[in-house]
């Protein structure tokens, strides 16, 4: 292994990197909200909305993240909606981790106690109030760790947007490769770039887990 070819690389890569964790955070934050919203009209059984969401979960979750991008930015131009690059990643990756995220919150929000409820209700919380105050910090407790998968799963996946000409790290590493056949220094910084990207979110979101659950359920 060139250690002069790695600190020649290492400045594209660092671009490269930047870009991927943008458009990963938004699209991360993206399948967040998503999620939650699909959950509880799945959750209560919102009339048509719930079935509608139902349709979405399965049909996001059963496509590749890879046809799925292919769709938005080369299929909805011919519908004469042009979407940017970063915009199509963003978004791609949005719709599928929304799909992941909505089961994680439904699990969640089913797991929850109807004695939680019954009781919060008997103290004459609203319904509002029970969700807010009593169902949802506990389904989110319990959802934490299905989050944290699907935040290190989804930032993986970032590995595609190469497909759409994005400068991010996989395409960054190929156009290394075919330029100058460095194979083993391209994909050693590759990996490198990734550890740093994906290591402190494994980390963090351990201790909020750990945090979490304390403060909801003790030290059980």
């Amino acid at each position: 292994m060139n250690t002069d070819i790695i600190v020649s690389y290492f400045p594209r890569y660092v671009d490269a990197f930047w870009l991927t964790v943008r458009i990963g955070a938004i699209g991360v934050g993206l399948a967040f909200v998503i999620g939650l919203v699909v959950a509880f009209l799945i959750h209560f059984k919102i009339p048509v909305l719930a079935q509608l969401a139902a349709v979405y979960v399965e049909f996001f979750r059963n496509t590749p993240l890879l046809v799925q991008l292919f769709f938005i930015y080369f299929g909805l131009p011919k519908l004469g909606f042009m979407v940017p690059a970063e915009t199509c990643g963003a978004l791609g990756l949005g719709l599928l981790g929304g799909s992941y995220m909505a089961e994680g919150f439904r699990s969640g929000l089913g797991a929850v106690s109807k004695s939680q409820s019954e009781g919060a209700l008997a103290l004459g919380m609203t319904r509002g109030q029970m969700f807010f105050h009593v169902i949802f910090p506990e389904a989110f407790a319990l959802s934490v760790p299905a989050i944290v998968a699907n935040v290190i799963f989804l930032l993986k996946e970032t590995s595609v947007f190469s497909a759409i000409s994005l400068m991010d790290l996989m395409f960054t590493a190929k156009d290394l490769i075919g330029l100058y056949y460095n194979t083993t220094e391209a994909f050693a910084l590759l990996i490198f770039f990734y550890i740093i990207m994906l290591l402190p979110v494994s980390i963090v979101g351990g201790i909020v887990e750990k945090k979490v659950r304390y403060k909801m359920f003790g030290a059980q």
